[in-house]
Formats: C-alpha cells, structure tokens, sequence
C-alpha cells in the first residue's frame, strides 16, 4: 500500500453535494440531509487501511465528543471492493458496528464522490463550517503508524473544529493527511 498524502482541496470550496447509500442503516443519505448549522466533517475511511486502524479509537472520541456540540459527522469508503472485498459494504457495515461508529457510514461504489473531493488518501478530513464552505482539510494529527510515533491526539482535527464553533477561521497552516491511497477502479 503506497503512502500518498491528501491534495488538500482549496479552502472556502462550497461543499460537493452527494447521496450515497448508509451501510449501518440502510438508508440513502445526502449530505444536506446531515449537513450541521455548526460544521459538518467529512471523512474518506476505509477499513483495511493501517492508517485507520492506527486512528480509528480517537475519531471515535471526537466524534462522540463534537456531535455533542452540534457538529455532525459522516464517514465515506470509496475504495473498489471488487479488487478490496474487505472494503465492500457488507463488511463496512459490521467493521462500523465494531468499532463504534456513531456518525453515517457511506459507500462511494462509483468512487464520484471521492473524486469531486479530490480525495485522495484513507484517512482524508474535511471540515466544512455553517454554510458549507471548507475551513479546515488535512491531518487528524502528526502520528502515523510506524511513520512516526508521536501519540494520536486528535489536536489538529480539534484545533480546527474549536476554531470553526467560535466563528473564527481555522489556521491556514494546514499539514494533508496521509495514508492509504484510494483503491481506483
């Protein structure tokens, strides 16, 4: 599995819509349907991913943490599950189940939505504020798996949602999250 980086979309981008089958619920979910009046995170997972595994715990916690707050959070794979079949829906819904998901777990079959995202790593964060427009895309923090190994803490995801909650604009020094690159058809 190659290391790739994300292409870090450019900050302010209105939010790409997309409506996408629920694996935990079954139901087809669009972002407007969950998008947040606070801020709405966006992230490209999957579940084979080292990179996720290592984070998995402390997106868990974040989210739980967060959703408190009104910011809502929605998870989409996009990788081929024909050449990935541990990445297929059916395996997505019982791997969120596992892991304690609470947010939406989305399959990007087409890989469309990974695409207008220009997403292009497992993890990929994207955090959009009350009117949909990019703040923050990058990093969960500085730790990865073998890479380096400072403790998963989460503070670059969170510096960017404290700063999104009070109104204020996220830091521009923004690092791209890296990982697993998406498995393209």
């Amino acid at each position: 599995m190659a290391y790739t980086e994300s292409n870090m979309l450019p900050l302010g981008t209105k939010a790409p819509d997309f409506t996408l089958p629920d694996t935990i619920s079954g139901n087809i979910i669009s972002l407007h349907d969950i998008a947040s009046a606070k801020a709405t995170v966006v992230m490209f997972l999957c579940n084979h991913c080292p990179y996720v595994l290592y984070i998995n715990d402390e997106i868990v916690r974040i989210a739980k943490e967060y959703s408190a707050l009104g910011v809502q959070f929605v998870a989409i794979s996009s990788n081929d599950a024909t050449a990935y079949p541990e990445d297929g829906p059916d395996k997505m819904r019982d791997h969120a189940l596992e892991t304690g998901y609470a947010f939406p777990y989305l399959y990007d079959e087409s890989q469309e939505v990974a695409r207008i995202y220009d997403a292009a790593c497992t993890p990929d964060f994207y955090v959009f504020d009350a009117q949909l427009r990019l703040a923050y895309r990058g990093q969960l923090d500085n730790s990865r798996p073998k890479r380096n190994p400072v403790p998963v803490t989460g503070e670059d995801l969170r510096a960017a949602l404290d700063a999104v909650l009070a109104g204020k604009p996220a830091n521009p020094v923004q690092r791209p999250s890296g990982g697993c690159n998406i498995k393209w058809k």
